[in-house]
């Protein structure tokens, strides 16, 4: 006699990011025609390996430079001390490169979430998806990088100046992309005194 197992059950759906929002107006529009969660998602991703790699760089960088300032008064003098000198070298940059590269990426990308987080909430908050959310939120979460990191007044300016920078280059390309689609954007509404749909 042959047991004919259960159907499978279709999984649950994995729930979006978006569902932990209350309903907005702004649900209905995209920026860069993705939604919250593929933005939150892809831009941690990319800001991981993108620290990751820079991370990686200094990491070993860093060890290398250490390792022969360690070791510079016992140089080796035959082939076999040269081998494991250099095998013992790269094992050890190898080892900091990870360990560097993993935390720099995680930080990078934990600053990155936060963004795309604080920008979606902005533009929740206003009903509008423009560069003035991503300018809000690029200056908030700079404010706070710097209280966190100690800064002085001269670099915390600095790092307002850089956020205000990237974020007015990156939400005034979005809106170009979103007029080009023959969509309205908020703060030009505003300046021309019409009416957003």
């Amino acid at each position: 006699m042959t047991s004919t197992s259960p159907p499978d059950s279709p999984s649950p759906p994995v729930p979006r990011l978006e569902s932990f929002f209350p309903p907005s107006p702004v649900d209905n529009e995209q920026r860069l025609s993705s939604n919250f969660t593929d933005r939150f998602l892809l831009g941690s991703i990319f800001a991981f390996f993108g620290g990751a790699v820079l991370g990686g760089y200094q990491g070993s960088t860093m060890a290398s430079l250490r390792f022969r300032a360690e070791n510079s008064h016992r140089f080796p003098t035959t082939t076999t001390g040269w081998y494991l000198y250099h095998k013992s070298k790269n094992y050890n940059c190898m080892l900091q490169a990870v360990k560097v590269g993993v935390k720099l990426g995680s930080r990078l990308a934990g600053w990155t979430g936060g963004f795309f987080f604080l920008e979606e909430l902005v533009d929740r908050w206003r009903c509008k998806r423009d560069a003035v959310s991503s300018v809000v939120a690029a200056l908030t979460l700079s404010s706070i990088f710097s209280l966190k990191h100690g800064f002085n007044l001269a670099t915390q300016v600095r790092t307002t100046r850089a956020g205000l920078i990237a974020s007015l280059a990156y939400g005034v390309t979005q809106d170009v992309m979103t007029l080009a689609r023959g969509r309205r954007v908020g703060y030009i509404d505003t300046i021309f005194g019409k009416h957003s749909r």
